[in-house]
């Protein structure tokens, strides 16, 4: 496109959506369009629409033109599904971020795709009830992104992944057609359910503009605990047995390795240690429920059963919504976790349990080889089968970078394990696709890609390398 066209679609897309609907200059490139942060963002401008109305109008729009579009919700992610090239438009969905009153009788929210996760968790405590999706990136993570991406969290052992508490959603597609699958119902077999297609697509099939999300009773009890443990073995025997005696109502079992744990209290000048740093494992361990004298007792009962028969090596339960939220704040600490292994590469992986410590001892062994002062801690959502590894090389150059997916994605597929269990895709895990998708799984997903984006536009290079087919 030469510049007196890109100029024309700008002013096109202006008359669209108003002189405050776009930015350019300094104010694109004075945003970041990855996290962490690193540089600002290269696109031509940001597109800031106010409705779907005008999601469709500007996307119809760049449709004709063959203008790529790359959509931004809280810019959260660590695959960089949101970068943005210099020839490509971002659509930020930053002022569609209203939310509807709660229904508290069909228990459903509805709302637009801009809406905080933590404003719409707010919103519906406010009505008496529970969004359970919920992460350390709650304050600027968006609903759009947390469907786009297929979010997990901490509370996935209980409540599931976004795609369960997804009811119904409003997309826009390439073309600038409105796809309203808004359905507030939970049983809805009436053929192909349409909304699990934008569900981990990462806006590479459509943009998704408003969802119906599906609310949960709020718990009336809650009890948290710090414990620690002594081997991986009695990890894994600790998780059964508190599942088990906790009857429904675990609802996080967060796993520190020692090197996250020592790392994150430090000095205790950020956080004061609730229990010492020599043990090898640390389980943030929390159940909800509906008796607010009966549960805290079957916790206590439950922890004190796993001390007895050996499981546990130390604990401090919380004794207030403070001290919970500290414990919380150990774990959720990633802005400290980052700065202290700056330049990070961070992992979200799945893999059995039973495969897990094998695994994290043998990238541990293959990073000491390659990178002598390579650094390296590893933490998750073990009851889900999920951990992360952040690790840190002193370099973020491509060639260092790649030499480490390589290693942690090499080593993973020997153990059958999947190379994105929360974050996406993105561009930085395109290339390792293959380790956990068959050819004919990854020739379907194009074949769906092309058929709803034939001129690929949107999110273009993000998940798969698509050519676009109407140029072939």
């Amino acid at each position: 496109m030469t510049d007196a066209t890109m100029t024309d679609l700008i002013e096109s897309i202006r008359g669209l959506v108003g002189a405050n609907g776009i930015l350019t200059g300094d104010d694109v490139s004075g945003r970041p369009d990855s996290w962490p942060p690193m540089g600002g963002c290269q696109a031509i401008a940001i597109v800031r629409p106010r409705n779907t109305d005008e999601v469709a109008a500007v996307l119809r729009l760049c449709h004709q033109h063959g203008q790529a579009v790359v959509t931004h919700g809280g810019v959260t992610g660590l695959v960089g599904g949101a970068k943005a090239g210099s020839s490509e438009l971002v659509l930020s969905l930053e002022r569609m971020n209203r939310i509807e009153p709660v229904d508290d009788v069909n228990r459903t929210v509805t709302v637009e795709a801009g809406a905080a996760l933590q404003k719409v968790q707010e919103a519906a405590q406010a009505a008496g009830l529970l969004f359970p999706l919920d992460l350390g990136a709650r304050g600027s993570a968006t609903i759009g992104g947390n469907i786009a991406t297929n979010a997990g969290g901490n509370g996935v052992i209980r409540y599931g992944m976004m795609r369960e508490q997804l009811l119904g959603l409003e997309a826009v597609l390439a073309d600038g057609t409105v796809i309203s699958a808004m359905n507030n119902v939970i049983k809805n077999n009436t053929g192909y359910d349409l909304k699990h297609l934008f569900a981990g697509s990462e806006g590479t099939l459509g943009v998704i503009t408003r969802a119906v999300l599906r609310l949960r009773p709020l718990p009336r009890s809650q009890s948290t605990a710090l414990v620690a443990i002594d081997s991986f073995d009695k990890l894994g025997q600790f998780l059964r047995a508190m599942d088990s005696a906790l009857g429904g109502t675990l609802s996080a079992f967060e796993v520190m390795w020692n090197d996250f744990y020592s790392l994150i209290i430090g000095d205790g000048s950020r956080h004061l240690a609730p229990l010492d740093s020599s043990h090898p494992f640390y389980v943030l361990l929390e159940a909800t429920g509906g008796d607010a004298e009966k549960d805290p007792e079957r916790f206590q009962d439950a922890l004190q059963k796993a001390f007895d028969d050996g499981l546990a090596a130390d604990a401090v339960v919380a004794q207030s919504k403070q001290q919970r939220n500290d414990l919380w704040q150990i774990r959720d600490d990633v802005e400290a976790l980052f700065a202290k292994l700056f330049p990070p590469i961070a992992f979200d992986i799945s893999l059995s349990i039973q495969r897990m410590d094998t695994y994290v001892r043998e990238v541990r062994d293959r990073l000491a080889r390659q990178w002598p002062d390579g650094k390296m801690v590893a933490f998750g959502h073990l009851g889900d089968g999920n951990i992360h590894l952040v690790i840190s090389v002193g370099s973020m150059e491509e060639e260092a970078v790649h030499a480490v997916d390589k290693m942690v994605y090499e080593l993973l597929g020997q153990h059958q394990g999947v190379i994105s269990a929360e974050h996406g895709i993105g561009l930085v895990k395109r290339p390792f696709l293959h380790h956990s998708r068959s050819e004919e799984e990854i020739a379907l997903m194009k074949t769906i890609k092309t058929a709803m984006d034939p001129k690929n536009i949107l999110n273009p290079g993000k998940i798969l390398d698509v050519t676009n087919q109407e140029k072939r």
